[in-house]
């Protein structure tokens, strides 16, 4: 458990969820972002699934971003490109897969958790789903998920969130530029309609579905190559002097 853990589950729908748990506010290792993508791809090679829900566990953060004690130990520039690469991996495997993918989005989202809702095809929230990307505060950027997170709420939207990485936004906010769907008081409430949602989802024609995801992912075809050259950026940049200091600063 202290490494957590991605688990999932298939309803005699078809309706699969993918659910990821890391006692540090969801946040993701490297080997746990491996584990989504393996997921994440499996799912979308099964014909018995017709829809995909990605969750998380707990009633904190629904996720806090990139791992920050990996973040911590990065010393080279290839072990740096490695681990940005992940959310990159995730990403992509997310807009190639071929079942819609339901984000049921209960928490705050930081950092690379803002980019996996933006990945989402489909977005249930909270009130309590406040958003913030922090990463220049520490020197870096959000460059691997900008491409998912500008698609979803555009770059205006996208540049006030870099530039005010202190600040949280909230799901009202996010919901207006575009990056939640629904946006409900509780998380029951999210969850009923998430379940109904997501049964009738399941009921449409397969094949119309997969036709239709192709349509939502038109034009990302060179994200590919983008988020790995987004990542080489990142895993430059968290060397600088600027980084290591800033990142010394969070460990006191």
């Amino acid at each position: 458990m202290d490494k957590g853990k991605v688990s999932t589950f298939i309803d005699s729908n078809g309706i699969a969820t993918i659910s990821f748990l890391h006692p540090a506010s969801n946040s993701f290792p490297s080997d746990l972002l491996h584990k989504l993508t393996s997921e994440i791809n499996h799912l979308s090679s099964l014909y018995a699934v017709s829809v995909v829900v990605l969750k998380s566990e707990g009633t904190g953060a629904f996720c806090a971003g990139a791992s920050f004690d990996e973040l911590l130990s990065i010393s080279t520039e290839q072990d740096g490109i490695l681990f940005f690469s992940g959310f990159a991996t995730v990403i992509n495997a997310m807009r190639n897969c071929i079942k819609p993918i339901i984000g049921r989005i209960h928490g705050k989202a930081v950092g690379g958790g803002v980019g996996l809702a933006a990945a989402c095809d489909y977005t249930f929230a909270t009130n309590n789903s406040a958003v913030k990307l922090s990463e220049i505060a520490i020197g870096i950027g959000p460059f691997v998920i900008e491409p998912a997170v500008s698609r979803k709420i555009g770059k205006t939207a996208f540049i006030e969130l870099t530039l005010t990485p202190t600040l949280w936004k909230t799901a009202q906010w996010a919901k207006e530029k575009g990056l939640y769907t629904e946006v409900f008081e509780t998380v029951e409430s999210l969850d009923d309609h998430l379940k109904n949602f997501t049964h009738e989802l399941s009921t449409y024609n397969p094949e119309a579905l997969v036709e239709m995801k192709k349509v939502f992912w038109e034009g990302t075809n060179h994200w590919e190559n983008l988020l790995y050259e987004r990542a080489s950026i990142s895993g430059r940049l968290v060397l600088s002097n600027f980084t290591k200091q800033a990142l010394e600063k969070f460990k006191r």
